[in-house]
This record gives structure tokens, C-alpha cells and sequence, in this order.
């Protein structure tokens, strides 16, 4: 699958909205996940969410412009990036939006975290400089899972409870229906 859809990509997928087709059936044709096609719209529809393949195409021009600078992380950027946090303990993202207002060319507030941690891990002192010192991090999705020591299945259990012939061996759900947790109410089998 292509990265960025084209020009003549574009002007399909006009065609296809004229005729009424769905976007699935769209992405189908186009051999592109269906999300490009809901961001293609999202992104470059009119305000009468009328979709326009040359506007589109303008617009994901100037898109790509906007996004083109260049912007290496330089000696000259290190070299601010640590006098406005040593000396005056901004954030990063403060860095960054200075730089944005004054014209000043910067890479972007989480690069800026990356250069902390590798300054960190090589044993240096500037992310103490950092107000909350690289604390906040977001952890990582399916960390840690706490394992109970010393279950037990539940084929182990004796057979008295599979009997449910006592108040404590009933297993239900947490969404009970109304007319049955009155039935389990008024005629409890307690021995």
C-alpha cells in the first residue's frame, strides 16, 4: 500500500461519492485501508462537507509544505535548549512555543524529552533541571500483570459446591435482573 494517496487517487474517490458509494467499497477499489479514506474526508472536505479532489489535493499540498522544514537537532539548539532549562527551568513545551512565536527554528517539544533521556541514561545532569524530572511518562500499554501465588483451579474445589446447596456456593453474575434477584430474595434456599 502506497503512503500518500495521488492526484488521480483523489479524483476517484470524488467519482465514487458522486455515485453514492460507501467508503469501504471505496477503500477496496483504491487498495487502502478505509481510514485513509475517512481522513481524506475529514481533512479535505468543504464546509458543506461537499469533497473536492483538486481542493484536496491543493490542501495535502500545502500540508506537505507546512511540514517540510528543516528542523535538525543542532549543536546551536542544544546549546538553548540547556540555558532555558538550567537557568530558567522551562519545559519543554515552553521551549517550543517561544521558538514557535519568535521564529526560531526547534524540533518538536518531544524530541526535546528524547535528548533528556539519552542525556539521563548517559549518566548526565540536565533532567534534573526538568521540573518534574522525566517522571510523567506515559507506561507503557500491558505493563506489569500482578500473578496470584498459590491459586487453585477450579476442578480442585469439593464437590459440594457444584451442588449450590449452600448460601455461599452460588455464583452469579454482577448484572442480575431485577425479577430474579426477587426470586433469589423471596425463596432463598438456605438448609
Amino acid at each position: 500500500m502506497k503512503k500518500h494517496l495521488t492526484k488521480e487517487q483523489r479524483y476517484q474517490i470524488q467519482s465514487f461519492l458522486q455515485c453514492g458509494q460507501t467508503v469501504k467499497f471505496i477503500a477496496d477499489q483504491l487498495n487502502v485501508n478505509k481510514t485513509t479514506i475517512y481522513r481524506e474526508l475529514k481533512r479535505n472536505c468543504s464546509s458543506l462537507r461537499i469533497y473536492v479532489a483538486e481542493d484536496a489535493y491543493e490542501k495535502s499540498q500545502i500540508r506537505k509544505q507546512r511540514y517540510r522544514r528543516f528542523r535538525k537537532f543542532n549543536d546551536e539548539m542544544k546549546q538553548f535548549i540547556d540555558e532555558k532549562l538550567q537557568k530558567h527551568q522551562w519545559s519543554p513545551e515552553q521551549i517550543v512555543g517561544y521558538c514557535k512565536n519568535n521564529k526560531i527554528p526547534m524540533v518538536s517539544y518531544e524530541r526535546i524529552y528524547q535528548y533528556l533521556r539519552i542525556d539521563k541514561q548517559q549518566g548526565g545532569q540536565l533532567y534534573k533541571a526538568c521540573r518534574h524530572s522525566l517522571k510523567h511518562r506515559k507506561r507503557p500499554v500491558g505493563g506489569k500483570q500482578t500473578i496470584i501465588s498459590n491459586k487453585d483451579s477450579l476442578d480442585q474445589r469439593p464437590e459440594i459446591i457444584n451442588n449450590k446447596e449452600r448460601f455461599g456456593d452460588w455464583e452469579i453474575s454482577l448484572l442480575v435482573t431485577r425479577p430474579l434477584l426477587e426470586k433469589i430474595v423471596k425463596e432463598p434456599s438456605l438448609p
